[in-house]
């Protein structure tokens, strides 16, 4: 399927975030203005592509972008604010982040809370539908996964590698048997459900 190019005529960045849903590591943001010259055949939604693919775009995506930024919010930040809040900031600091300032701005999502004056609209399912969005998708992804491994060397036994920090039986069965460390969501364990193993 062919994603859509543009939602406006107007200089438009597609934004969206990894990891929001995670018991450990940053939520990340990313803000894509694509030209309007290049069309790039494989992109869609990042969780729709395989690691290799999602790998190759985001170097293609890097190269040929108008415009990109990501942008992460730590865990204790999280902790400070709540995961929504946090969502909201970095997607606004991504986009106050673009090297060109975008007219417009498409948001994967149903929800956004702007900081600046920037027209922008809500499309649910966006990264599956415009190229943009897919773009940020897949940059907010491969960042948060590359950091993820970074941040397995140093606490190998939760399994980072394999979960990158989602809510798996096995991260959850760590955490019940070492407790968390800094990088976990310390709020997020008030939650019973995300700890039960069934």
């Amino acid at each position: 399927m062919t994603l859509i190019k543009k939602f406006s005529e107007q200089i438009e960045a597609g934004i969206d975030e990894a990891g929001r849903g995670c018991l450990a590591g940053p939520v990340v943001a990313a803000a894509v203005i694509l030209p309007d010259d290049i069309d790039f055949p494989d992109l869609n939604d990042s969780k729709k592509l395989n690691v290799k693919t999602r790998n190759e775009l985001r170097i293609e995506i890097e190269k040929f972008a108008l415009a990109w930024a990501v942008k992460m919010i730590s865990p204790a930040e999280i902790d400070k604010t709540n995961i929504l809040k946090a969502t909201f900031s970095a997607m606004n600091e991504a986009v106050n982040a673009l090297e060109t300032q975008p007219e417009f701005l498409i948001i994967d999502g149903n929800r956004f809370k702007s900081t600046n004056t920037i027209p922008f609209k809500c499309i649910v399912g966006g990264d599956a539908k415009y190229q943009s969005i897919a773009a940020a998708s897949i940059l907010a992804k491969t960042h948060r996964d590359e950091l993820m491994m970074q941040l397995h060397m140093k606490h190998p036994q939760y399994g980072w590698d394999k979960n990158k920090g989602y809510g798996t039986i096995f991260h959850r069965k760590a955490i019940i048997e070492l407790g968390l460390c800094e990088q976990h969501r310390h709020t997020f364990r008030l939650k019973e459900q995300q700890l039960s193993l069934f």
